[in-house]
């Protein structure tokens, strides 16, 4: 039985702990990093949407300004910056316009990335270098430059949208992993480098499937296989409401709220996007379809995706449901 307290109204209660600080988001122009945008302007602080989309797509809803006016509307600042997360020096300009602009940095939030669930033999060396480039290279210039500004103010939080380290799940995903991982190595070493100093870095990734334009556009299951990015918000909420001491952990959103805020079962309900199916946990490093080359999912270009779904066994069967493991 779930208790009295509303777990999710005790973590927002503790939102103005954060005001007046200042958050960098990469690509936060939608989905998740939207959500992370929004959760921090209603904590007050100052949110930077750092990501390249300045016009409309059809197919990817959502640019650095549309969120921008949203963070405006909710009370706060907001500084959209057009940032190419491959280009060192875009990335240099965007943090010497927010030293400029706000005049300091407390919050990094890592989220932009790109998907690529490909064997090796199907991974062209130029698809190669494009995900390690904005994934783990773009994920460590970004962090090496905000560093400095959170080493001025003695506090700082580095979090990254990325899995755990688990090398039972390479099959189909390796050079995906090498770049995802890499993403979760720099919030590892963040925590190294600064322990004790009021710097944290931790890696989040979610247990179940994100409703998103990538799982929209991709088929990634039915709404009945997913649930909402503000839990991902929530739980990166969490992570830099956190004390010092809790850092260099790699974290999965529900585990987290579970054991660091204190939520149970029924406060899960709230991230169902169907609200009476619980979502399976298919991509929680505990879960038989995460260890299972069986399972593995080929996805990359959504040009080849009927290609790429006759290649994949998929996790979902066609009712939706989770594939049982044979």
């Amino acid at each position: 039985m779930s208790s009295t307290v509303d777990k999710h109204a005790h973590l927002l209660a503790q939102y103005q702990r954060l005001n007046g600080k200042v958050a960098i988001v990469t690509g936060g122009s939608r989905g998740i990093g939207r959500e992370c945008c929004l959760s921090l302007a209603k904590a007050g602080c100052d949110v930077v949407i750092a990501t390249k989309t300045t016009e409309p797509h059809p197919t990817l809803p959502g640019t650095i300004f549309t969120v921008a006016n949203e963070v405006v509307a909710l009370g706060a600042r907001a500084l959209p910056i057009k940032v190419d997360l491959r280009n060192l020096d875009s990335i240099n300009a965007c943090v010497a316009e927010v030293m400029e602009k706000f005049g300091r940095i407390d919050i990094l939030i890592n989220n932009a990335s790109a998907l690529w669930w490909q064997d090796i033999r199907d991974t062209p060396m130029k698809k190669y270098d494009l995900i390690t480039s904005v994934n783990s290279r773009g994920t460590f210039a970004m962090t090496s430059a905000c560093l400095p500004h959170m080493e001025k103010n003695g506090w700082g939080r580095v979090v990254t949208m990325s899995p755990p380290i688990n090398l039972g799940a390479m099959a189909g995903h390796t050079a995906y992993n090498i770049s995802k991982f890499g993403m979760t190595l720099v919030a590892l070493g963040v925590a190294q480098e600064y322990e004790s100093q009021g710097i944290t870095g931790n890696s989040l990734w979610p247990a179940t499937v994100v409703e998103s334009q990538a799982s929209i556009n991709f088929k990634l299951g039915e709404p009945e296989n997913w649930r909402k990015a503000t839990i991902l918000a929530d739980a990166a909420m969490g992570i830099i409401l956190d004390e010092n001491e809790f850092t260099g952990k790699m974290c999965i959103d529900d585990t987290y709220l579970r054991t660091r805020w204190g939520f149970e079962d029924d406060d899960f309900i709230r991230y169902r996007c169907v609200p009476d199916v619980e979502p399976p946990r298919a991509l929680a490093p505990d879960s038989h379809y995460s260890a299972d080359s069986r399972y593995a999912l080929r996805r990359g270009d959504v040009r080849k995706l009927s290609e790429d779904m006759q290649r994949s066994t998929d996790i979902f069967g066609e009712d939706g449901s989770p594939v049982s493991k044979l």
